[in-house]
């Protein structure tokens, strides 16, 4: 289902219960406020329903698999029908395994790492640094870097035309984003994973900005794989998935050699050992897995679903729609867009504002107004150079402000929402926006340890 289908549905729900929303924090000008967190992209708050789900496991936790004890037996059948859930929330194909990993970072070097030898792999510069930089560790495998399309089709057309020229024809991946974890800008990823297939390759999708906002089906998208975090899916307990097919990761060596990807290891006579590794998804789980981290993934989703994506969607979109309209009413706002203001979208957006340093404007909503966005090149350094209209030697680090306050630098502001943000957060933000535009900031910032921060006092 299309993210404007979805949003056609407008059965709104209230945002869902999440921790921290009661969190008071103290501001440079005085008194407390209610901490307004619009930096979900980075970690989403855990959802209450998760917390409380992981509060009453904890008592009951215990090693998974092989345990004869009763809290053994019990962690084991919870982490494993947690990937059951998972294969049902992600549309997974009855061949399809579910890895657990550490985030989709690691998800997508465990992808890298078994890709068979010689592969090349397509991405475009636009992608997170997690999908962007794993390919060039495997001195056997090619990369391909596609330049940043300007609409959806010119997407499309971009790699069915680095498809067709590759040579010489073997196994192929091409990797891409769902969702822009700077623009927040929908790709089309079930006509890039049909020109992919068309000419022989596979496509796994970075979901880790998609999963939170809407539904992802890899039936219905047509991809091989999908990656995501759970700090991102609001449960920030260290757990990540890659879900897909299931033949490279079997006949590839484990991501990591040790117990629980062994199925059997015997002493030769040489003195070495002979080792029969599994073939399920335990092959690249070696040690002792995340079982929170897992269940609370699971947890997360069970909670998404029966909330019902069709109303979190609608809702998101009234704020994406209240959002955009607030900042286009501020001339010294430039919202940064790949495919234009019609583009569908997820609740990230990044800007920058005439006449200020992203870090100092960011550091201000923060000291003065309690709201918490992100500043900087958010990993993806290609894409936000591109989307600024830098050099690609132009100075800039992801997070670090590169001038003083109210100086130019190589850098953009972020903000971005989810399922548990109430109105009055983006009603804030926009309140905070055009003060400090109008007014200017009512603190003095300085630079420390490479983050702009309050001065000792306003003067």
């Amino acid at each position: 289902m299309s993210v404007s289908a979805v949003a056609a549905d407008r059965s709104v729900c209230p945002p869902l219960p999440v921790l921290g929303r009661d969190v008071l924090v103290p501001l440079v000008t005085g008194g407390e406020v209610d901490y307004a967190a619009l930096d979900y992209a980075a970690s989403a708050p855990a959802l209450q329903r998760v917390w409380d789900d992981v509060a009453a496991y904890a008592p009951y936790y215990g090693s998974v698999h092989r345990g004869a004890g009763y809290l053994s037996q019990l962690s084991t059948d919870l982490f494993e029908n947690s990937r059951r859930t998972i294969e049902e929330f992600l549309g997974c194909r009855a061949e399809d395994q579910v890895v657990f990993t550490r985030s989709t970072t690691d998800s997508l070097n465990l992808l890298a790492a078994v890709l068979p030898g010689n592969t090349r792999v397509f991405v475009f510069e636009t992608e997170h640094h997690a999908s962007l930089l794993p390919w060039e560790q495997r001195l056997d495998v090619s990369v391909t870097y596609l330049n940043a399309p300007r609409t959806p089709q010119q997407a499309v057309d971009t790699l069915e035309k680095a498809l067709a020229a590759r040579e010489p024809y073997g196994p192929a991946l091409v990797c891409v984003t769902g969702a822009s974890n700077v623009t927040g800008e929908l790709w089309p990823v079930r006509e890039l994973a049909a020109a992919a297939h068309a000419h022989g390759a596979r496509i796994v999708l970075d979901a880790a900005q998609l999963v939170p906002h809407h539904p992802v089906d890899l039936g219905e998208l047509d991809v091989d794989w999908v990656a995501f975090s759970g700090h991102k899916l609001y449960a920030p307990f260290g757990a990540g998935v890659l879900a897909g097919r299931a033949d490279w990761l079997r006949d590839a060596a484990p991501y990591l050699a040790g117990g629980g990807a062994s199925r059997k290891v015997s002493r030769r006579t040489d003195g070495g050992v002979d080792v029969e590794w599994h073939t399920t998804a335990a092959r690249h789980e070696a040690g002792s897995p995340n079982v929170i981290g897992a269940y609370a993934i699971a947890s997360a989703c069970r909670a998404l679903a029966e909330a019902g994506f069709e109303s979190l969607v609608a809702r998101e979109q009234e704020l994406i729609a209240r959002l955009r309209t607030g900042l286009a009413e501020v001339p010294e706002v430039t919202v940064l867009s790949l495919f234009g203001d019609d583009a569908a979208r997820v609740g990230v957006l990044s800007f920058v504002v005439e006449g200020w340093n992203s870090s100092h404007f960011a550091a201000a909503l923060s000291a003065e107004y309690g709201i918490g966005v992100r500043d900087g090149l958010f990993c993806a350094h290609p894409l936000v150079r591109t989307l600024l209209g830098s050099a690609p030697q132009d100075p800039g680090e992801c997070g670090a402000p590169d001038a003083a306050p109210g100086e130019k630098s190589l850098n953009a502001i972020r903000v971005s929402f989810g399922a548990g943000t109430p109105d009055e957060h983006v009603d804030r933000f926009l309140h905070a926006v055009k003060e400090l535009v109008t007014n200017g900031a009512r603190w003095n910032y300085r630079t420390e340890g490479g983050r702009c921060v309050p001065a000792r006092s306003a003067d």
